[in-house]
């Protein structure tokens, strides 16, 4: 089971995000709902592989063995033992995806798959805003507050990133 689902999500992993999330939504709806479940999905496989990999990393640790030895559960186990430990990695990784779809659901509201007016969202604003482009250019404001807001979540993740990472501190 552990087999086939990392291979789904290497499946998923190996398409455009963009051209997935489009896929989806096209067979969902149109909408902002469909929109962030199909951002969710297209997002899911980095999580995944990313718990996998920290999980394998942190079963083979000499304290896991000693936990295991005095009798702990499994769910104590992971809970307890592993979990904590393989929080810093999904948290930078979570900090560092935000931007990943803040640009997908802008650029699905863009192309009139994301939320449907008169609901806001960056991506419609500035596809109703194409036609005013060289009359009035405060209509890329959204494309501005697109770029901070994906700016300022790519540097925290790189400040989390720093901050968590134990081998980066030892340097």
């Amino acid at each position: 089971m552990e087999i086939a689902l990392l291979r789904f999500m290497d499946i998923l992993q190996s398409m455009p995000t963009l051209l997935l999330a489009l896929t989806i939504v096209a067979i969902l709806g149109p909408g902002l709902n469909n929109a962030m479940v199909a951002v969710c999905i297209v997002l899911l496989p980095s999580f995944v592989r990313l718990t996998h990999a920290a999980v394998l990393s942190e079963m083979s640790k000499d304290y896991v063995l000693a936990a295991r030895m005095i009798g702990a559960s499994k769910f104590r186990l992971m809970v307890r033992t592993v979990l904590p430990n393989c929080l810093a990695p999904l948290i930078v990784q979570a900090s560092l995806s935000l931007s990943t779809a803040i640009l997908d659901t802008a650029a699905l509201g863009f192309l009139g798959q994301g939320a449907q007016p008169p609901t806001p969202e960056w991506g419609t604003m500035l596809s109703d805003a194409t036609q005013y482009l060289q009359r009035a250019w405060w209509v890329t404001l959204p494309g501005v507050a697109i770029l901070l807001a994906v700016l300022a979540f790519n540097l925290i993740g790189d400040g989390l990133r720093d901050a968590l990472d134990p081998k980066l501190k030892r340097s």
